[in-house]
């Protein structure tokens, strides 16, 4: 089975016929990954939560995640800023290869009643924003902490120049889109 990493290193021979590409560098690639958290209301019920979304997010990514703060005060939903509600990764390289791989061919056969993603996620730059419900589809996360079920968004970033050029790089990296 061919890697991401590997995929990607042919993207330029694979859509030069398509797109007409001159130069390698004009091929799309896959940048970094972003995969992002939010703990707003589960910090205030438990102090302890912001650690475990944390720890369970390293898991998953294999990079410690980054606390987001909140940017201003808003008493309407008892904020203050400079409070921490939300953790954060950005995954580059290898690190970035190994989440995709582990995502397309793991995380998303795990998924209940996965039918592929919705081409309508693209954005207009060729980015690919998607939203898990539960990380427990991960394979790090144990089982035994069903009731510490949180959600996360995992957010592509390409190089792509618009949204035809960028579903035909996630066609051909494996991103399981609905027929």
């Amino acid at each position: 089975m061919e890697t991401t990493k590997q995929k990607l290193t042919k993207v330029f021979e694979n859509l030069k016929p398509q797109f007409g590409y001159k130069n390698v560098m004009a091929a799309p690639k896959l940048q970094k990954v972003i995969v992002s958290v939010g703990t707003g209301s589960k910090m205030k019920n438990d102090k302890n939560k912001n650690e475990f979304i944390a720890g369970r997010l390293a898991k998953i990514t294999g990079q410690k995640p980054a606390p987001r703060q909140a940017k201003q005060s808003i008493a309407s939903f008892k904020l203050r800023e400079g409070e921490v509600i939300g953790q954060t990764v950005t995954l580059r390289g290898d690190r970035m290869y190994a989440f995709v791989d582990k995502l397309v061919n793991i995380a998303f056969p795990r998924t209940k009643d996965f039918r592929g993603l919705d081409a309508k996620a693209l954005d207009n730059v060729g980015n690919l924003t998607l939203g898990i419900k539960e990380h427990t589809i991960f394979p790090e996360t144990g089982d035994e902490e069903l009731k510490d079920v949180f959600g996360l968004s995992v957010t592509f970033v390409t190089t792509a120049k618009n949204k035809v050029e960028a579903k035909a790089l996630f066609d051909y990296i494996g991103i399981p889109f609905k027929k």
